[in-house]
């Protein structure tokens, strides 16, 4: 169907052309937009029910689909309409079809949403059909969609207009199903091992629970600033306290206003988890089971392609210490050395540049970043972390500068954060004040300490582990997508102008 040619006297401009038509219509049948059409059946129900019809067959059935208008043929004798789950082919023939039915189809454009009661046929193609007995105008379209078969291929306005993008491309449909499916998958996988889901708040007075620039807002009843959430840690330990569950566990919208970038959103999917009783080595088995489970449910399998690579989500995965994955990188053995000062000096000798106050622990952190993280491409388990960058997680027995924490990392990125939670209520005061003070030298100046939260530790919290999964991440690698924004609906864009 030409949108370009003149119909019973038309505008050529295509919009103009639909506004004329939706008159025409609103004159002839009424109600355009009704509120509601019963079908029968999905394409994909319909596929299946009739897989067997052999080619150049009638079933003999009448039922109801309905779908968006994808291609006409034949001044609209056949015609494709697409619903979520498939296209069917719909045919209107003066043999077959009413003359009520047929006169309609001038007034069908691509995009406009029609519900079709028909036969079931299969063509001598083999292309599975529904003879037309009656056509419903169910939505009329007033923009032209884009060109179904060369997709929509400008990036931009892909993220800004997903609607067009998920209805042409089906690359980007699917990685959005895949995407529901991953999210179900982490929900159910949880609940097998026994945890229970939780909801905390998104709108904190106090933010807390990472290192992160806050959104700010204002809350007018109660004439309280309050942040958007940045990690929901310390109302899940919260919980912990109370005794509700030993497994308590939230999939949660976490914001935090900094940075965009491929690997970045300010508004992003995470996954945290706290398990009573249980250290960083359980939360090490609990990852590799839920990646080996999730690989299975979207692939079939634990090997899959991202890229040009060929990941493996089968357990176990390799632990890697990061002192030791440092020495190898670079020679320096951080573990022998004793000062902050040596570790700045040991990081210029290596050619590395560093901040003139760094911690031991810092720089051998950003060390780790600069020459190990991007030769992470299987998942592997990075573990032993500097204490001075890890406030919530317990020391390494013997050796006091390293807790207990790992990350895990796969394609270079850092994908899971775990650890021996820290619940000590002396230690977790002394260590937030420091963080705090650590924040006010930044010249984050509202940055308070939790009262309410080191309460709840004062009360005693049961030793355990916690972990948090960047869930956007995770499905990038497992729907082999670059960008972060290919698998968030509605990414952040700056204006259009800008």
């Amino acid at each position: 169907m030409n949108e370009k040619t003149e119909t019973a006297g038309l505008s050529s401009d295509a919009t103009e052309v639909r506004a004329q038509k939706l008159d025409l219509l609103r004159t002839q049948i009424g109600d355009v937009y009704p509120a509601h059409f019963h079908r029968t059946l999905t394409n994909a129900e319909l596929a299946e029910k009739y897989a067997g019809l052999e080619p150049d067959t009638e079933s003999g059935d009448l039922v109801t689909v309905a779908g968006r208008v994808f291609s006409s043929r034949n001044s609209g004798m056949f015609m494709d309409i697409h619903d979520a789950s498939g296209k069917i082919q719909i045919f209107s023939h003066k043999d077959t079809a009413p003359e009520e039915a047929r006169a309609l189809l001038p007034m069908i454009d691509l995009g406009d949403i029609i519900g079709v009661t028909g036969e079931v046929r299969r063509t001598k193609r083999g292309e599975l059909t529904v003879n037309a007995k009656q056509i419903t105008m169910l939505c009329k379209s007033l923009l032209p969609m884009p060109e179904k078969y060369h997709g929509l291929a400008d990036i931009e306005t892909r993220y800004r207009k997903r609607y067009l993008d998920i209805m042409v491309n089906e690359e980007s449909k699917l990685r959005f199903q895949q995407r529901s499916r991953i999210v179900s998958g982490i929900r159910r996988f949880l609940e097998d091992e026994g945890f229970m889901e939780v909801e905390t708040p998104m709108l904190q007075p106090i933010y807390g629970g990472a290192t992160a620039e806050p959104f700010k807002t204002h809350h007018n009843t109660l004439k309280l600033d309050m942040y958007l959430r940045i990690a929901p840690e310390l109302y899940l330990k919260r919980v912990l306290v109370s005794g509700l569950t030993d497994k308590v566990f939230e999939i949660n919208r976490n914001f935090r206003n900094e940075g965009v970038s491929t690997r970045h959103n300010p508004e992003f999917t995470m996954m945290e988890c706290y398990w009573a009783y249980a250290d960083y080595e359980d939360m090490m088995g609990l990852v590799e089971r839920m990646f080996e489970k999730l690989a299975l449910a979207v692939h079939g399998t634990t090997e899959f392609e991202f890229g040009d690579k060929q990941l493996s989500f089968k357990g176990p995965f390799p632990r890697v210490s990061m002192p030791a994955a440092v020495k190898d990188a670079t020679g320096i053995d951080f573990l022998a050395i004793r000062s902050d000062e040596e570790a700045r000096q040991a990081a210029r000798n290596a050619g590395i540049e560093v901040e003139k106050d760094a911690t031991w622990g810092e720089v051998l952190a950003f060390i780790f970043e600069e020459k190990v993280e991007a030769t992470l491409i299987q998942p592997a388990h990075v573990i032993h972390f500097p204490k001075d960058i890890s406030p919530f997680a317990k020391e390494v027995p013997g050796e006091p500068r390293l807790v207990e924490r790992f990350e895990t990392y796969c394609n270079g990125w850092e994908i899971g954060n775990a650890f021996s939670e820290l619940n000590d209520p002396v230690e977790q005061r002394a260590r937030m004040v420091e963080q705090m003070e650590q924040a006010h030298a930044r010249g984050e100046k509202e940055k308070t300490l939790d009262d309410d939260f080191l309460d709840a530790m004062d009360q005693g919290m049961p030793p355990a582990g916690g972990l948090g999964i960047g869930v956007d991440r995770l499905i990038m690698l497992l729907t082999n997508s670059p960008s972060i924004r290919d698998i968030i609906l509605f990414p952040a864009r700056r204006h259009k102008g800008d």
